[in-house]
């Protein structure tokens, strides 16, 4: 035989459901975590001491282990096809707005000056390989996010930064 539910049970239960369902959204993304990203390279805290690109730019030298904040941009395409890699560019620099379709690429500063506040990404993985996923799906960033990057400086000969990212974080 079926015991009849409390007035108090029912209400109890319903709480307990609406509770539930309220904790579990997947269709919304963890605080620091971008939608769509399960990967170690994600990082879900902000590093600490972060600099800005130029900063980073100016004063780090091969091997130094870095932080550095920006937006992804510097051009009309900033990301590498088949590769987890972009162009990192100073939060000093202003998007180009003026009817601008591409305001990523800072079109409305002087090459130069988006040259001297840029530096290359690339997300390696423990063995200093460049992970071979699109950074877009791969940390969940489009053009103009402003990311933080944890990794190393890596120096061209014409003095180019490239950080070699061990993990980046979505702002």
């Amino acid at each position: 035989m079926v015991q009849p539910v409390s007035r108090w049970s029912a209400v109890l239960l319903v709480a307990a459901a609406l509770g539930c369902a309220a904790q579990s959204d997947p269709g919304k993304p963890a605080p620091g975590k971008p939608a769509g990203t399960a990967t170690p390279y994600v990082l879900i805290d902000e590093p600490a001491g972060a600099k800005s690109v130029a900063e980073v730019r100016r004063t780090a030298k091969d091997n130094d282990e870095v932080v550095a904040v920006g937006r992804v941009g510097g051009s009309t395409d900033p990301f590498v096809e088949g590769a987890a890699a972009f162009t990192l560019v100073d939060a000093s620099l202003k998007p180009c707005s003026d009817g601008c379709p591409t305001p990523w690429d800072y079109c409305c500063d002087a090459p130069a000056t988006v040259a001297a506040n840029s530096a290359m990404v690339q997300v390696v993985d423990a063995d200093g390989r460049l992970v071979a996923t699109g950074a877009k799906n791969l940390l969940g960033v489009k053009e103009l996010s402003e990311v933080v990057v944890r990794g190393k400086a890596k120096r061209d000969g014409q003095g180019n930064l490239t950080i070699l990212a061990s993990g980046v974080y979505r702002r």
